[in-house]
């Protein structure tokens, strides 16, 4: 998986580091990810966090890859972004 792959990608599930923020207080939050909104990562790590997507850089693993993506780029309706990969 690239990049350009997850972002067309089902988040829910995948486990989730926030590396960089705008808001020192989300830096390290680190858990899966339960759920997502147009703007928001909901992460069940030591307890529930619901995290601005606008505001942070995630690093997620998959299959023991780390790929890091700022969350600008995962704006939008998860359905629509998800749409979009069959499209191609």
């Amino acid at each position: 998986m690239t990049k350009k792959t997850l972002i067309s990608h089902e988040l829910i599930g995948l486990k989730a580091k926030i590396v960089r923020s705008s808001h020192p207080g989300f830096v390290g939050i680190e858990g899966y990810v339960i759920d997502e909104t147009k703007n928001t990562l909901i992460i069940l790590g030591e307890k529930v966090w619901i995290v601005p997507k606008k505001e942070v850089e995630i690093e997620f693993e998959i299959d023991h890859k780390k790929i890091l993506i700022k969350g600008k780029e995962l704006i939008g309706r998860p359905e629509m972004r998800l749409k979009k990969r069959w499209k191609r």
